[in-house]
């Protein structure tokens, strides 16, 4: 059988293969790298979600508390300045 212009029988289909495989797996690449963003920005709205829940309090929260009590009792912080600190702490 004769060749025209150089080309071999099948190159083509060959090509469009790979071409279609390579379109494929960039494409399964990008999905992944989707869900794993929105699935790292759920776990990060949950999280904050959870801070802010009414009648939760975390332990940074009560640690902080416990410092301001501690500036109150030793007359650094007025019952009214602590009062004002306290309601920005709590939820």
């Amino acid at each position: 059988m004769m060749l025209r212009s150089g080309r071999r029988r099948g190159t083509g289909l060959a090509r469009t293969m790979a071409r279609t495989a390579l379109v494929a797996g960039t494409a399964q690449t990008v999905a992944g790298r989707v869900a794993m963003r929105q699935q790292a920005a759920n776990v990060k709205k949950d999280a904050q979600g959870t801070a802010n829940t009414p009648g939760m309090l975390t332990d940074e929260v009560v640690d902080q508390l416990k410092k301001l009590a501690e500036l109150r009792d030793a007359g650094v912080l007025n019952d009214k300045e602590f009062s004002a600190k306290k309601a920005k702490l709590l939820p």
